[in-house]
């Protein structure tokens, strides 16, 4: 299989070495110092599951390469429309762009410029961060769950998770997809928010009692907006997500806070914005969302890390 990652920061990085290493033809597309270095060294990576390094095909011009059978689209929420344009011609015709994005809504902007047919969605389930240009530490996890827009499990994603699982990277292929989004926003729409505001790993927020009341009202409010949309989610799931974190995710630093402290946009559109935009919709109170999304939006404009 020929694969474009489109957006090699960690999680693209990761699961493109993963597939090449089971031998798919992986491009990746990067810009900056991260595309000189991996030009220059290929990628590294400091694995919990053991070091590993490999030479890679780097270019900043995805038709220089295509077409491809797969995109994973990894790229900020923020650059989901240029990075669109980018692509445009450069999937082949039976191809298909998978984006493993932040939020609820990446996939339907696909969607509109490419068709439903061509998009599918899924969650990186990985913990890890570009330490450096082309340098990925990799802390826990390392699958992808994944399923069709419109539902059930069709012979493509039923192959495309074959294909997953023999490079050890498939989590589940699923019949709901707008379920595992929503229940991904739960944990990212709080823990990725509060730690850039605070600066705090995710173990640092659970210890302080305060810290953790404010991340069980957000993602309750969450958690209200993903039912007004016809996905399950509640108290339990609000409790699982604290508690799991306690237990397995202390050592986290989510990639919002990563991104405020190195300078970066942040994806508080993504994060805070997809939340607050369907509360309104449905006429839900998000006190504490909003809040955090007016917090958000003044650190990314005026308080940006240097």
């Amino acid at each position: 299989m020929k694969i474009l990652v489109m957006g090699a920061g960690a999680v693209g990085a990761y699961f493109g070495a993963r597939l090449q290493q089971a031998g798919d033809e992986v491009v990746f597309c990067a810009r900056g110092a991260n595309l000189a270095a991996m030009r220059a060294r290929g990628l590294e990576f400091q694995s919990y599951q053991g070091d590993f390094s490999l030479p890679v095909i780097a270019t900043d011009e995805p038709r220089e390469h295509a077409p491809y059978d797969l995109v994973l689209f990894c790229v900020k929420s923020y650059d989901t429309e240029a990075a669109a344009r980018q692509i445009v011609g450069c999937v082949a015709p039976d191809g298909v762009i998978l984006t493993l994005q932040n939020g609820v809504e990446n996939e339907y902007r696909l969607a509109e410029i490419f068709g439903r047919g061509a998009v599918m969605a899924g969650n990186s389930r990985v913990g890890a961060e570009l330490e450096a240009p082309g340098r990925v530490v990799h802390r826990t996890g390392g699958a992808i769950e994944f399923g069709e827009l419109e539902g059930g499990e069709t012979a493509r994603a039923r192959r495309l998770a074959e294909h997953f699982r023999a490079a050890g990277i498939l989590q589940s292929l699923v019949a709901d997809v707008k379920a595992i989004r929503w229940e991904k926003l739960l944990w990212n729409g709080a823990f990725n928010t509060v730690a850039a505001l605070t600066g705090c790993n995710v173990g640092t927020l659970l210890a302080d009692p305060d810290a953790t009341a404010l991340l069980r009202h957000l993602m309750e409010e969450i958690a209200a907006a993903a039912r007004a949309e016809g996905v399950a989610l509640g108290d339990r799931d609000v409790e699982h997500q604290i508690a799991r974190s306690r237990v397995a995710l202390s050592a986290v630093r989510p990639s919002t806070l990563q991104d405020h402290e190195r300078g970066k946009p942040l994806e508080y559109e993504a994060l805070c914005g997809a939340v607050v935009r369907t509360a309104r919709r449905h006429g839900i109170a998000t006190p504490y969302m909003d809040a955090a999304y007016a917090l958000m939006k003044l650190i990314d404009k005026h308080g940006r890390a240097t």
